[in-house]
């Protein structure tokens, strides 16, 4: 605590002064409790954010599939898969009954064609 005191010193002309700042740069109980309380509030929401919600749920396997168009609707299509959740692909220049593989994540409602 002395180089800090030095310091404060240096810093101002004023003993008097000096002291004051150094006090008022000291936290007072309240204000630590209140920290403390803080901290542990945020460490038990990442606690249980993460038994709740694990962050492996964020990443999805890919599932790869052999499956025919059966819609193409303006540069969009629509295909079913083994999942039964249809999908929807963007910028699709397929025709109607084109058999494609498609990459989707596992749950999603949209993939995208990928070559074979």
């Amino acid at each position: 605590m002395m180089p800090v005191v030095a310091q404060a010193k240096v810093g101002c002309g004023n003993t008097i002064q000096c002291e004051k700042l150094i006090d008022s740069m000291e936290m007072h109980d309240s204000k630590k409790h209140a920290l403390t309380f803080l901290v542990a509030f945020v460490a038990a929401g990442l606690v249980i954010g993460t038994v709740i919600f694990p962050f492996w749920n964020l990443i999805r396997a890919d599932v790869y599939e052999d499956v025919e168009i059966l819609l193409n609707e303006r540069g969009k299509c629509y295909v079913d898969t083994s999942d039964n959740i249809p999908k929807t692909i963007d910028n699709c220049n397929h025709s109607i009954g084109d058999v494609v593989t498609i990459k989707f994540g596992e749950g999603l409602a949209y993939a995208e064609i990928v070559n074979p």
